[in-house]
C-alpha cells in the first residue's frame, strides 16, 4: 500500500512535467504569469476569452523549472525564463504575435484598489490638485506618506503630482487606505503578463506595452521622411523614379526656356513670350 502510495504521486509529477515540455516544444511563443492576486473566478473566465489565442497551463515551479530543462535542448535560450518564474507562476503558450497577446490580455483587465502587501505592478501617482477631504488631521496623514497638501476652498488640496510608490515596491497598509480613499485604484485584475520568450530572446512586458496607434502614426511618419530624403537626395527608388523624373522634367523644361533652347516642349512657350514682347515693343513705338 505504501509503495503505491509514493509511485502515483511521482507518476503524476512526471506526467505534469512530460505535459509541459510538449506544450514547450509545440509552441513558439511562451510567456510567464504572475497569478498571486488573481482569484480563481476571474481567471476562468479570462482564460476562456483567450482560449482562442493561448494556452494557459499552472503548476508547481520546481515542475516548471524541470520541464524547461528537459525542453531547452529544442528550444534554446528557453531556460531564461526560469529566474522569471517567480511569486505564483503560470505558463502562457501561443502561436500569435506576442504583441496583439499582450494587448488582448490588456483589454481583459480592470482596476482594482490596492491591498497591504501587494507589491506595485507600476510606480504609483497621486495627482495635484482638489480633494473631497475637509481641513484637519488628514493633511498630516498625508504628509507621511509624503504627499504635500494644503487647505484651498475649505477643503484639502494636493499641491503637486506625487509618487507614492516605485514599480515592485510593497504597498503599506496606510498607503492602501489612503488610496482607497483618493479614489485612487492603482492594482489591475487580469493576467499579469511579466515575459514573453521568443527566437531565444525574453522581452519584458515593458517592451510588448506599445501604443499601436503611435507605433503606426511614427512608421507612417518615418517612412514620409524617407521618402522626402530620397526625393531631394536623387535617390532612385521604385517609390520614388517617377516623381524624380517629372522634377527632372521640369528642371530641364525651365532650363532650356531660361537658354532660349528650343524644343517641342519649349517653343510654343517660347513663340508666345516671343510674341507678347514684339506686341509690347510695338505698342510702345505706336505710343512714342
Amino acid at each position: 500500500m505504501s509503495t503505491q502510495y509514493v509511485c502515483e504521486p511521482n507518476a503524476h509529477k512526471q506526467k505534469t512535467v512530460a505535459e509541459f515540455v510538449k506544450l514547450f516544444e509545440q509552441y513558439p511563443i511562451v510567456g510567464t504569469i504572475n497569478i498571486r492576486d488573481l482569484p480563481a473566478s476571474p481567471l476562468q473566465v479570462i482564460r476562456g476569452k483567450l482560449r482562442e489565442k493561448c494556452v494557459v497551463r499552472m503548476t508547481k515551479r520546481r515542475l516548471l523549472t524541470l520541464a524547461i530543462e528537459q525542453a531547452k535542448s529544442k528550444r534554446p535560450g528557453l531556460e531564461k525564463l526560469i529566474p522569471h518564474l517567480d511569486d505564483m507562476p503560470a505558463i502562457l503558450f501561443t502561436k500569435d504575435n506576442p504583441f496583439a497577446v499582450f494587448k488582448s490580455i490588456k483589454q481583459n483587465k480592470s482596476p482594482a484598489s490596492a491591498k497591504a502587501g501587494q507589491k506595485a505592478p507600476r510606480d504609483i501617482m497621486v495627482p495635484a490638485g482638489p480633494t473631497a477631504f475637509a481641513p484637519g488631521p488628514v493633511i498630516g496623514e498625508l504628509a507621511a506618506l509624503g504627499i504635500k497638501a494644503k487647505v484651498e476652498g475649505g477643503k484639502i488640496a494636493i499641491v503637486a503630482d506625487t509618487k507614492v510608490a516605485k514599480e515592485g515596491d510593497t504597498i503599506s497598509q496606510k498607503l492602501a487606505e489612503m488610496l482607497v480613499r483618493l479614489g485612487i485604484q492603482p492594482m489591475e485584475v487580469g493576467l499579469d503578463l511579466r515575459f514573453i520568450f521568443e527566437n531565444g530572446e525574453v522581452l519584458p512586458r515593458s517592451v510588448l506595452d506599445i501604443d499601436q496607434d503611435k507605433y503606426v502614426s511614427d512608421i507612417t511618419q518615418a517612412a514620409q521622411w524617407a521618402f522626402n530624403l530620397a526625393v531631394e537626395a536623387a535617390i532612385p527608388l521604385p517609390e520614388t523614379t517617377e516623381l524624380l523624373i517629372q522634377k527632372a522634367f521640369r528642371e530641364a523644361k525651365a532650363v532650356a526656356k531660361e537658354a532660349n533652347i528650343p524644343t517641342k516642349e519649349t517653343i510654343g512657350e517660347m513663340l508666345a513670350l516671343a510674341e507678347a514682347q514684339a506686341a509690347e515693343i510695338g505698342s510702345h513705338v505706336k505710343s512714342g
